[in-house]
Formats: structure tokens, sequence, C-alpha cells
């Protein structure tokens, strides 16, 4: 009788509501509902794109859609990341065939081909090609790699390179994390497959001197890194359990923020206004336009410059009446972070242009290190 095929006149509407176990997701036709419910979140994301597609279907009167799911709690998510993996796995379907509405989250990309701009599959295989190079390495000079795993700390040398001219590779660690830097007009974290092609190096080639940045852009990567590590610490804040996950990250992007340097009193401010703002749902699209904002830092090649950052911030807060909202003093429990190490500077790169040739002959042999 939930047919939507079912003529008109044997129509009953006996029920609202039809609860179901995933049965009815394989072959039955439920869209004479516009609704649905999804209480858990499977493994398998085809199986969530079935359930929907009962109800999603071609000869729906309904002008829209509604879809609503369950999250797993704060404390869960974070042990098994099932909501990651489901909107990384429904991503994946978006890119591959053109989806053209979003399934599970608003955090997917229906108009976005490839995969969060990287070819995940391709990059995976090929850290696998480097460490299986690293291997093999060991396997046929083990002395030599013995001799590079020995090297002191703060190993660095200057290399002649027109492309990445001006820039410095930066590789730190402690207890916590670790992060490859490239350091420039800019200062951005990239992954292990980007930072092994820029450090890779034939044996023929010859070390330069560093030019004149590069202690600077050490210590301006030790300050990311650092940054980066409070923004870690200030995500152990207590979690309310009744806010949305777009509520929760637009939290953390403000925290990030917060601990951003070169903040006047009135900025910090605005931000805890917007952190109030966001708990007590004041208004709906800041979330959203925070969340835009995130995206598009933590877009993969994306350089952010903490001033501009900030200002940015600023401009987008101040489209919002937050003045007359005051500093919520429960926003500021925090979980104590345990005790960190100091990091230590694995190693680093800096980039020369063609001007340093007449340099070549008198500079050391370059000393290839692998982390």
């Amino acid at each position: 009788n939930f047919d939507a095929n079912i003529p008109l006149t044997e129509r009953r509407d006996d029920f609202r509501i039809v609860i179901s176990t995933e049965v009815l997701a394989e072959g039955v036709n439920l869209h004479r509902a516009n609704v649905i419910v999804n209480y858990d979140t499977p493994w398998n994301s085809t199986r969530l794109m079935q359930r929907i597609g009962r109800v999603n279907r071609i000869g729906t009167t309904a002008p829209a859609i509604h879809i609503f799911n369950f999250y797993p709690t704060a404390r869960v998510n974070s042990h098994i990341q099932l909501e990651r993996t489901a909107i990384f796995k429904l991503q994946a379907f978006h890119s591959a065939l053109g989806e053209d509405s979003q399934i599970y989250s608003p955090d997917e990309e229906v108009d976005n081909f490839g995969l969060f701009d990287k070819a995940v599959e391709e990059e995976r295989d090929e850290r696998l090609q480097w460490l299986g190079e690293l291997r093999k390495y060991r396997a046929a000079f083990p002395d030599e790699f013995r001799r590079i795993r020995n090297l002191p700390l703060r190993a660095r040398v200057g290399r002649l390179d027109a492309a990445q001219a001006g820039t410095t590779l930066v590789f730190i660690r402690n207890r916590r994390r670790d992060a490859f830097h490239r350091v420039g007009s800019g200062i951005e974290e990239i992954g292990f497959v980007e930072m092994a092609r820029a450090f890779r190096a034939e044996v023929p080639e010859q070390g330069i001197p560093l030019h004149d940045a590069h202690h600077d852009h050490v210590n301006g990567a030790l300050a990311h890194f650092d940054t980066q590590l409070q923004a870690e610490a200030a995500q152990q804040r207590a979690i309310d359990t009744t806010q949305s996950p777009h509520e929760r990250r637009a939290l953390r992007f403000l925290d990030e923020l917060l601990i951003l340097p070169s903040l006047s009193a009135s900025e910090k401010s605005l931000l805890r206004a917007a952190k109030v703002a966001v708990r007590k749902a004041q208004f709906q699209a800041l979330q959203r336009d925070l969340g835009k904002m995130e995206k598009a830092v933590r877009k993969p090649g994306a350089k952010v410059v903490p001033a501009v950052l900030i200002d940015q911030a600023v401009a987008l807060l101040a489209k919002y009446p937050l003045h007359a909202i005051r500093d919520d003093p429960q926003g500021a429990r925090t979980v104590p972070a345990p005790p960190d190490r100091a990091p230590d500077i694995i190693l680093s790169e800096s980039f020369s242009g063609p001007a340093h040739n007449d340099s070549l002959s008198a500079a050391p042999p370059l000393v290839i290190v692998t982390p």
C-alpha cells in the first residue's frame, strides 16, 4: 500500500511513520514518503544510498526530500571515525558519478570532480612506493642507511632548484604530532608524498650555501607547528553532546582562530561572542559561513597567512550583530592537555635559484636524508 504506483483510489493513509530494518532498502518503492531518518550509519555507504533511493526516486510528487541522520556520539566517533568514513566514501561516489544531491552531510561537495582535489588511491600507492624504495635502499646499503639514520637533529642543506627557489622545507616532530612544512611567502603543511618528491636527490648533486631566509623560515615553521599543537589541544574542550557536528566544527575553528598571534582585545571578544552565538544557535547562517571559511583554509595547497585570516574572520563576523553578546565563561573550560616535550627539527632544506651556481664548487656534498 505504500507503493507510490498504487492508484489513488486504493491508497490508505493509516500510518504517518514506517519503521524498518535494512530489508526495505532493497527493491521496495517508498516514494510516497519524502522524509527518511537514518538511525544508524552503515559502514557500507552503498546501503545508505540504497535506503535513500527508496524515497528519492523518479516519480515522487514531493518538491523536496528531507534526510535526517543520527550521528554517533562524539566519544564513539573519535574512536571509530564512522562519520568521517561515511562522508569520505560518499564523496567518492559524488566525484566519480556526478551525484547532484547531498546524502549524509552538508560537507559533501556534489559539484567537485576529483576527490578533495587528490587521487587518494594514487597517493596511497605512491606512498607505498616511496616506503618500498626506502626498504630496498636499507637492504642494499645497510651501512649508509645507518649513517644517515644517526645524523644529528637539525641536519640542513641548501639545494639548487629554480622551481622552488626562495623556499624551505622543514620536518618537525614531537611526542604528539609530526609535520612537513613548506615555507616561502606563506607557511603550509604538506603530505609525506609531496615532501618525499621534493627531498629526492640524485647522488651527483652537490649542496650549496643556505639562502639568507633559511633560519627565519625554520623559526616560522616552528611557530606554525606550535600554533597547530595548541589548536589540537583546544579541541579537547568539554563537548556538549546536544551540539550538531557543524556546530562543533564551527566552535573548533573559532578556538583555532583565538590562539592566532597578534589578536587585539576587541578581536578576541568578537570571536568569543561568535562562539556564544553558535552555541545558542542564534544565527543559522553563522556556522555555515564559518564552515566554508574553514574548508577554504584546509584546502590542499592553501597558503594561510595568520594576519590575513584574522582580517577575513573579523569581516565575516562583522555581518552579524554580535556586539551585544557577552563572553560565555562556561566556554572556557578545557581538559588539561598532557605535557609535551619541545619539538625537534629533524631536517630542513632550502632551495635557491641559478644565482648560486658559482658556489657549487666550494659547497660540501649534499646530505641525502630520509625521514
